[in-house]
């Protein structure tokens, strides 16, 4: 079984920052992505930021220029750096992994969400 535990999540004032943290576990043969997703109430989950592998990023639109996700490899851990942060980035956050998993049927990728962490952004 693997396990994805988020971190870091809080109240900030809008301009501030936050790092979220998060981290694998678990029976683990290789990552191959690991993202952060968020959902605001009322609204459907989106993707944040992506950080594969191979080591290539990609960003929603509304972060771009504002966030960073960076990744230990050696730790199984993913961060998100959250600056310029605004009240619309008020939501719960989650982390994805995409996780190989040595089965009886050989090595096979599943995903793995994290329980979610709140970051509240006042005006």
């Amino acid at each position: 079984q693997v396990q994805v535990v988020e971190s870091g999540g809080g109240l900030v004032q809008a301009g501030g920052s936050l790092r979220l943290s998060c981290s694998a576990s678990g029976n683990i043969y290789s990552i191959n992505a690991m993202d952060w997703y968020r959902q605001a109430p009322g609204k459907q989950r989106e993707l944040v930021a992506r950080s594969t592998k191979a080591g290539s990023t990609n960003y929603g639109d509304s972060v771009k220029g504002r966030f960073t996700i960076s990744r230990d490899n050696a730790k199984n851990t993913v961060y998100l750096q959250m600056n310029s942060l605004k009240p619309e980035d008020t939501a719960v956050y989650y982390c994805n992994a995409l996780v190989q998993v040595v089965t009886g049927a050989g090595v096979k990728e599943f995903s793995y969400w994290g329980q979610g962490t709140q970051v509240t952004v006042s005006s």
